[in-house]
C-alpha cells in the first residue's frame, strides 16, 4: 500500500492528483504545516528536509520499501508504476520531460515565490510582486501557445498536464489579468472535469 504525506499546497496536490488518476491504492496522511507537523521527528525520519509531499511505498521496486520526496519525482514514480501518463513515443516523451521540467523549475518556483512574498513581512514589496507576476504571466502565455490546436501539452494526456494544473488553478486571477488565454482556459476546464483530478484537488 502506498502512503502519501502531504500538505495543502500545489506540490501536495500534484501528488494526490497523480495517485487518484493512476488508480493505484493509497492512503492519505494530511500534514498540518501551520502546526509544524512537517518538522516533527517522525516526519523528519521520512524526509530530513522537512518538506511535503512524501510517498512511502511498502511494495517498491523489487518488493522493497521506498521513500520518495519531491512532487515531480513522486509523479514520475507513480506514473511508471501504473504504466500510465508517460508517452510511449520517444519524441512525445522527450517533449513531456521538457514541459515537466518547465513547470517544476520555472512555473512552480515563480508561483511559490509569489506565495512567499505575501508571507514574509507585513507588507509585500509591490515591485517584487509585479516582477514575479509578470514573469508567471509570461510563462502561462507560453503554455497557452503550446496548447493552440492541442488538447494537452504534448498532444496526449501526460504527467506534464497534471503537474501544471494546480498552479493554473491557484493563479486564475493572474491568468485573467494577463489574458486572454483561451487555449489554457479550455485546457483547464478539461482537466478540472476529470474525476481523478477533482478528487486529487480536494484537501
Amino acid at each position: 500500500m502506498i502512503e502519501l504525506y502531504y500538505g495543502p499546497t500545489a506540490n501536495g496536490q500534484r501528488a494526490t492528483v497523480i495517485l487518484e488518476e493512476s488508480e493505484l491504492p493509497f492512503r492519505r496522511h494530511p500534514v498540518d504545516l501551520a502546526k509544524g507537523e512537517h518538522l516533527a521527528a517522525d516526519f523528519l525520519a521520512l524526509n530530513p528536509v522537512g518538506m511535503t509531499p512524501v510517498l512511502v511505498d511498502g511494495e517498491g521496486p523489487g518488493g522493497k520499501r521506498i521513500v520518495i520526496s519531491q512532487s515531480i519525482a513522486i509523479m514520475l514514480y507513480v506514473a511508471e508504476k501504473a504504466g500510465r501518463f508517460i508517452p510511449g513515443d520517444a519524441y512525445r516523451r522527450a517533449q513531456m520531460h521538457s514541459w515537466l521540467m518547465f513547470v517544476a523549475s520555472d512555473i512552480a518556483m515563480t508561483s511559490g515565490t509569489l506565495f512567499q512574498l505575501t508571507l514574509v513581512g507585513s507588507e509585500p514589496s509591490p515591485p517584487h510582486m509585479e516582477h514575479f507576476e509578470k514573469r508567471l504571466g509570461r510563462f502561462f502565455v507560453a503554455c497557452d501557445r503550446q496548447l493552440d490546436g492541442r488538447e494537452y501539452l504534448v498532444d496526449e494526456l501526460s504527467i506534464a498536464d497534471f503537474a501544471l494544473f494546480p498552479n493554473v488553478a491557484a493563479r486564475k486571477v493572474l491568468i485573467d489579468r494577463y489574458g486572454p488565454m483561451p487555449n489554457l482556459a479550455a485546457w483547464s476546464e478539461r482537466m478540472a472535469a476529470r474525476p481523478g483530478v477533482a478528487r486529487g484537488m480536494k484537501p
